[in-house]
């Protein structure tokens, strides 16, 4: 079975997103020159998407004996049609290591912590400021892109803002974030019908959400959800202390970049 063929992968962090290890069945195991990757019926491996990167860490067989064990390591993870592919390669180079990767084998899957707790903290930490965005008088900029890796997370939005007042929203955003976070909220996710979802992001979706779908909605205590598809944090004060690095406006474009503590 091939990339182009295999079912749908399910995301098992759609259903626990604080979970780090799962167990799945393997569909199959590809490589194309140097690149290897599995494909499994489920995974807890977030892939690159939706500004968010993609998770590390390692998938290992079972078997009756230690020694029977094989471990292959995920550098990369991608979602490609609904497929999910982990690309990697083995952590030692063994005559049968790809036996224990054929179609029907069990593993377990098991996902680097600190990466993903990094990342969930940087996600949400955008999601917080599109809060923020609303709270501080500046309902008229839309969510657009949001960018949550390490190197200089930002989110954009539709609109602007006058450059009189720049500095001035910099700061209020920055004391409204850390305002939030001190006194925390819980996070959930969770998959809707449309019209309820709807009605969990304050009465509409957006365009690109298609009607006949049930889209996954993240929600930061009270405040209205927002269509989302990544990992969170598990309370708002997890992120931590967040700094609004610059707000900068162009072509009709309002991008805030931020950062959390490490």
């Amino acid at each position: 079975m091939d990339g182009t063929t295999a079912p749908a992968t399910r995301l098992l962090y759609f259903d626990d997103m604080w979970a780090l290890q799962s167990s799945a069945t393997v569909l199959s195991f590809q490589e194309d020159g140097t690149r290897q990757a599995v494909i499994l019926d489920a995974t807890i491996f977030h892939p690159q998407g939706g500004g968010q990167p993609a998770d590390t860490g390692f998938i290992v067989s079972t078997g009756d004996e230690a020694d029977e064990q094989v471990r292959f390591l995920v550098e990369d993870v991608r979602s490609k049609d609904g497929v999910v592919y982990h690309y990697g390669k083995f952590e030692e180079i063994q005559d049968q290591s790809k036996s224990h990767f054929r179609e029907g084998k069990q593993v377990n899957l098991h996902v680097d912590e600190e990466r993903r707790n990094l990342n969930s903290r940087l996600h949400s930490a955008g999601h917080l400021l599109d809060i923020c965005i609303r709270n501080v008088s500046l309902s008229h900029l839309e969510p657009g892109k949001g960018y949550h890796f390490p190197d200089g997370p930002f989110v954009e939005y539709k609109g602007t803002i006058t450059h009189d007042q720049l500095e001035a929203k910099r700061l209020e955003l920055e004391k409204e974030a850390n305002t939030l976070i001190s006194k925390g909220a819980k996070v959930s996710a969770c998959i809707l019908p449309y019209e309820v979802a709807a009605e969990w992001c304050g009465g509409a979706l957006p365009s690109y959400i298609s009607r006949d779908s049930t889209p996954r909605i993240l929600k930061f205590g009270e405040h209205d959800g927002c269509p989302c598809g990544g990992t969170h944090v598990s309370d708002i004060s997890v992120i931590g202390s967040l700094k609004v690095t610059q707000i900068r406006t162009k072509k009709g474009v309002t991008k805030v970049s931020y950062s959390i503590d490490p």
